[in-house]
């Protein structure tokens, strides 16, 4: 796409189902102007001033852009070993789909390996800044490698680590590219692992707790200490027991911590779904696709980190049996818990409000209000995404 930075031009969007954080709205438009949400006007409203651009989005849904927090790669990429324009064609794949917004996921890996992907992480958001390409790369996040072998999952335990002070982290790169988040996924008890917690806060790292198996006191020392997330919940974790409720308990009934989840109808139950935004409510819950590298790509066999990732029916397995991550879009993740039972607000809390807030950005995005970003999507009747705007931009287009 390339298109050239230059969204001067008000567009009205008309019409649409407008999903508010509180309400939706009924044949409502949105104006945008110089990249933001200026005015929502409700049924019957008639917009002043002529704007250049209007879209007709009767029929439609609007949503605020979906932002995932953990996304391995798609089309064909990896994120470990892309470079920052095959980046780019995982940002063009996901604005397709909806998404305005990720966060390329790592795997633990040598140092070498994440040199490289940090630096094509930063080479596309230094180019993200000059034109629209797709959705926003908006930092990286790393899944380990401070997380414990015995929940490694499809993880290489080859490269985790245990932490032994500061130097620890100098092997994992930061991102130079202005405002970039850093997330980085831990298990607080490994050796070390308080302490981690505790570093990584002091240098305005997320914290989130995953590929664990700490008690209730460790857990609670971890959230002391600043680790404030967790992630893919029940996945990679020691499971509930009634005498020992571990991480599942523990971030169930913890309202200060967030949760996220894969909606993919592999990794969870469609009840433990249910009972995540029952007990965490749409406000603490967050959904991500965890997807890999051959997600868009359909059944067959694939290298993923060194090794044969077979996909099959949607599901990802690798030479050991384990799950290896998704083939899901954040779309497919909407559209499942709409199914489920989910009102429209509370998806787009889960899919878009609710990362934001994990990424302390949710001042300039993550919901349809006035001063915030445009960044949107337009769903049809079957579920399409059928008009994506980044910051009032548009980055995909297969309207009628």
């Amino acid at each position: 796409m390339n298109r050239q930075a230059n969204n001067s031009d008000p567009l009205l969007l008309r019409g649409a189902r407008v999903v508010l954080s509180d309400a939706v709205w009924e044949g409502a438009s949105v104006l945008v102007e110089a990249g933001l949400i200026t005015r929502i006007f409700q049924d019957g409203e008639i917009p002043t001033g002529g704007p250049a651009r209007i879209y007709d989005l009767a029929g439609h849904t609007l949503y605020p852009g979906f932002i995932d927090l953990h996304i391995h790669g798609a089309a064909g990429v990896d994120a470990l070993a892309a470079t920052g324009p095959e980046l780019g064609r995982v940002a063009n794949f996901l604005a397709a789909h909806g998404v305005t917004g990720w966060l390329p996921t790592l795997v633990p890996a040598p140092d070498a390996d994440y040199a490289r992907a940090v630096a094509a992480i930063d080479e596309l958001m230094h180019s993200q800044r000059e034109t629209t390409d797709g959705a926003r790369a908006l930092g990286v996040h790393y899944e380990g490698p401070f997380v414990n072998t015995a929940q490694c999952g499809a993880l290489r335990t080859a490269y985790f680590r245990v932490f032994d002070g500061a130097r620890s982290l100098e092997t994992l790169p930061v991102l130079a590219s202005h405002g970039a988040s850093h997330l980085i996924t831990v298990a607080p008890e490994i050796e070390g692992g308080i302490e981690l917690i505790t570093e990584l806060k002091a240098r305005g790292w997320i914290v989130s707790i995953g590929h664990t198996r700490a008690d209730v006191a460790t857990l609670d020392a971890a959230r002391a200490a600043g680790a404030s997330h967790m992630t893919h919940f029940f996945n990679a974790m020691r499971p509930l027991h009634h005498r020992d409720p571990g991480p599942v308990g523990w971030g169930l009934v913890n309202d200060t911590v967030t949760c996220d989840v894969i909606a993919d109808g592999v990794h969870c139950d469609p009840l433990l779904l249910r009972i995540a935004l029952r007990c965490k409510s749409s406000l603490r819950l967050a959904l991500i696709s965890d997807a890999v590298a051959p997600a868009g790509l359909g059944d067959g066999e694939f290298s993923v980190w060194g090794e044969t990732i077979t996909v099959e029916g949607g599901r990802t397995s690798n030479a050991r049996g384990s799950i290896a991550g998704s083939v899901i879009t954040l779309l497919d993740a909407v559209l499942r818990m709409l199914a489920l039972g989910a009102s429209p607000v509370e998806v787009a809390a889960m899919a878009s409000h609710t990362p934001a807030r994990v990424l302390r950005i949710e001042e300039t995005c993550g919901s349809i209000e006035a001063g915030k970003r445009a960044d949107l999507v337009a769903l049809d009747a079957a579920g399409r995404a059928r008009l994506t705007l980044v910051g009032g931009r548009e980055v995909h287009n297969s309207l009628a």
